[in-house]
């Protein structure tokens, strides 16, 4: 948890495109009363929030990561992601694979497969 006490997410894959789940998942998080943090390679704000490159450059330990990658491109985070011990990491539908969450599950990481937006609830559809 953050310093105040508000959980937090970082949204590796997040998008500008309100269509896609990586913005739906900023917006739900958000909406839910977290601290979001967007990870995108090619972006400098989603939904009003600052972008960061990877996962090294958050400026702390998120609560949970939500993943919205292929699993060619997950699996080759999987060393990053393995850096936040503290971390849940979701693997949203269609961002890993049986190999991908093998991988994920012997470097450590605490893997949830399933979608992190119906975890808290809602439905990505209600975004």
């Amino acid at each position: 948890m953050s310093r105040l006490n508000q959980p937090t997410i970082a949204v590796l894959g997040a998008s500008t495109d309100r269509q896609k789940f990586g913005n739906k998942c900023v917006r739900a998080y958000r909406a839910a009363g977290y601290q979001v943090f967007p990870i995108n390679l090619h972006g400098d704000e989603i939904e009003g929030l600052p972008v960061f490159r990877s996962v090294s450059d958050l400026p702390e330990d998120p609560d949970r990561i939500s993943v919205y990658l292929p699993p060619s491109k997950t699996r080759a985070l999987i060393p990053d992601l393995a850096t936040r011990p503290g971390s849940q990491i979701w693997f949203n539908p269609g961002s890993a694979d049986a190999q991908t969450l093998e991988l994920a599950r012997a470097a450590g990481i605490d893997v949830r497969d399933g979608c992190s937006i119906v975890d808290i609830g809602v439905s990505p559809s209600q975004f």
